[in-house]
């Protein structure tokens, strides 16, 4: 195994409404080769994203050379990944998939500012696979799971650190805190994300 595969980022499970809220990037270092961090709303960084939904539109959008843009949607959002000549693999994929169809995308965050100055979030996918419905379900219960993990370690700082009885005692979670500075977003609003995450799949298996 390379040092590469040694050090790379565990993808970070992640519903679309919560990466879209995903703005503030950061780095932790001042070494040029230092990776980007996204920054989660509920309280945590992401180098790299794991996606699962349903891939419902893909387009050429380049200029000179092939550039796709894919839209895959969970039961929360959209997310759009962007794949050129540095991603072929990928790109190949959006090529010459058949929309609709479930995939799954492991991708890092980009960030980009139009002139309006709002920021958009896509992903820069290292890979996209053709999925079935039983492995994006899967995804949709873990990522909900992990959402709330860090709703909730999330919130059990806040309680700790609003406390006047904890003073100093209370636990540090400095992306937590990065979040609260930096989002306005309540972090409440993302368990809303994973109810209706979880409905979707009640609401599918009762049509079955």
């Amino acid at each position: 195994m390379s040092q590469a595969e040694l050090s790379r980022e565990v993808a970070r499970r992640v519903f679309a409404s919560e990466f879209n809220d995903a703005t503030y990037t950061f780095k932790e270092s001042d070494d040029e080769r230092a990776p980007n961090y996204a920054l989660l709303p509920t309280g945590d960084r992401a180098n790299r994203v794991f996606a699962v939904g349903t891939l419902t539109e893909t387009e050429d959008v380049g200029d000179d050379s092939e550039y796709w843009r894919g839209r895959v949607v969970d039961p929360t959002g959209t997310f759009f990944a962007y794949a050129g000549q540095y991603q072929p693999e990928a790109a190949a994929v959006l090529r010459e998939a058949e929309a609709p169809e479930y995939v799954a995308v492991v991708g890092k965050p980009r960030t980009y500012e139009p002139d309006d100055g709002s920021v958009t979030v896509s992903l820069r996918p290292e890979s996209i696979s053709i999925v079935d419905e039983t492995t994006r379900d899967r995804w949709v219960v873990e990522t909900a799971e992990r959402t709330l993990d860090r709703i909730e370690a999330f919130q059990a700082w806040e309680a700790e650190r609003d406390d006047p009885e904890g003073g100093s005692t209370a636990p540090t979670n400095e992306y937590a805190q990065l979040a609260r500075e930096e989002y306005d977003s309540p972090v409440e609003n993302y368990r809303q994300a994973v109810v209706q995450a979880l409905e979707s799949l009640d609401e599918l298996e009762a049509t079955a």
